[in-house]
């Protein structure tokens, strides 16, 4: 029986060890954590959420909708610790992150095939690693220094990066709310999120500050890279007097029920737990300086008074050129027996991150089995997404699951006919590739 090193236990390595163990393969989980944490990190727990607590959209018509459906039939354990921890979001599935890294970490320790050590890995070559078949590096992108730099002395010069950025957490005791309103952008009737009216003078101002606003700035030797899809909300400002109102802040669906109007901008605040004890800013991620941060958003009607029980933060995440680097096994092609998973595949999302240590999981389990899995079709979610790490560009980029890493549907229809076709294609070749396995 083949024995396996997981290194790191976030969402990709728990799934990975997860989709061995159903397939009766022995894993190690190396977990830094509590002798070590990274600078975003402060929970002991497996399968810590640091940025939001959002796994995004659960609708069928959505990418990442179908990707949820898609590795709920694959027995998904991170998709059974969502459903098992959901708090209120609308169309979204947000999660309590305690309940759900506890549900993730118990799921570790319960299984008889999967060992946990609390130990930090420094180098693919430590002596702990010597008993193992293969290797699994699912440090996620924070991973340490050291073991960047091991991995990069293997690769050379393909690893990249970019920055991702954290929203700020408010105390639900601490929002004034007098000053603001339930509601659901697309969906009037759920009070599933907290709504900050602005007004124009109050949003203009608003912009201002954030342009003046002092940010923590990058080391001399890095360049900055703002992936689009975490831009942080200073830099959102800086593109334009109107971007934000346009982007996080659009007000529409949003009638405020006091005025019987929709405001000019509306920031929203999601749930953080099911006590909705907790809330987070949402699109509001950011690199600005704690001082700066706790005095401008503060502005924001109904958080004059904030108590912030967390602030954003700035980190870098680290990813590989995945179409040099890696085969189709997601095996690096400078060092047999070594794979990765995680965001550091060039995938970015939780889910798009844990599809990716299912796959792995699966598939060095069914080799173990004598059985050769073929990935999906790239008409589904799970296929799309290893398609795009094969794909060669000359800029590679981090993406999430979208309907643009499909196949084209080759037909003229209306924008959300398309995304159906999209999902009931998805459907029914996810299903006849299941059935040929």
């Amino acid at each position: 029986m083949k024995k396996i090193a997981i290194i790191g236990g976030g969402l990709a390595g728990c799934e990975a060890a997860w989709q061995l163990a159903r397939n009766k393969v022995e894993s190690t989980i190396f977990e830094m954590k509590p002798q070590k944490y990274s600078p975003a990190h402060e929970n002991p727990d497996l399968g810590e959420l640091v940025c939001s607590n959002s796994f995004r959209s659960r609708e069928a018509t959505t990418g990442i909708g179908v990707l949820q459906r898609e590795m709920t039939i694959l027995g998904s354990l991170v998709m059974k610790a969502a459903l098992a921890n959901m708090v209120p979001a609308g169309k979204a599935l947000a999660v309590d992150r305690h309940g759900f890294a506890s549900y993730l970490t118990g799921g570790m320790l319960d299984n008889p095939l999967i060992s946990l050590k609390r130990k930090e890995i420094k180098d693919l070559d430590d002596p702990e690693l010597e008993d193992f078949d293969s290797i699994i590096i699912a440090a996620g992108p924070l991973m340490s220094d050291s073991l960047a730099e091991n991995l990069s002395s293997i690769i050379g010069e393909q690893s990249l990066y970019f920055y991702d950025a954290i929203a700020p957490i408010v105390s639900s005791e601490s929002i004034n709310m007098d000053r603001v309103y339930w509601g659901s952008r697309y969906r009037p009737e759920d009070d599933d999120y907290l709504n900050c009216p602005m007004s124009r003078e109050e949003y203009q101002i608003f912009h201002k500050e954030l342009l003046n606003a002092e940010a923590v700035q990058a080391r001399d030797f890095e360049k900055e890279i703002h992936f689009q899809g975490c831009m942080p909300i200073e830099v959102m400002a800086s593109r334009g007097e109107m971007t934000m109102a346009f982007g996080p802040l659009k007000p529409v669906g949003l009638v405020n029920p006091k005025t019987g109007k929709e405001p000019f901008a509306v920031v929203q605040l999601r749930a953080e737990n099911l006590e909705k004890s907790a809330f987070n800013l949402v699109g509001f991620q950011t690199r600005l300086k704690y001082p700066e941060q706790q005095r401008i958003f503060s502005m924001i009607p109904g958080l004059e008074k904030a108590d912030f029980l967390r602030l954003g933060s700035m980190h870098r995440n680290t990813f590989v050129n995945a179409p040099l680097v890696l085969n189709s096994k997601l095996e690096l092609n400078a060092r047999a027996g070594i794979y990765l998973a995680g965001q550091i595949t060039g995938v970015e999302g939780y889910l798009e991150s844990a599809a990716t240590g299912l796959w792995l999981g699966m598939s060095l389990g069914g080799e173990n089995r004598g059985r050769q899995y073929v990935p999906p079709p790239q008409d589904t979610a799970l296929g799309a997404l290893l398609c795009h790490l094969r794909k060669e560009e000359k800029n590679f980029q981090p993406s999430n699951v979208n309907f643009g890493l499909f196949p084209g549907l080759n037909i003229r229809a209306k924008k959300a006919r398309r995304k159906e076709l999209h999902g009931e294609r998805a459907e029914n070749s996810f299903r006849n590739w299941q059935d040929s396995l």
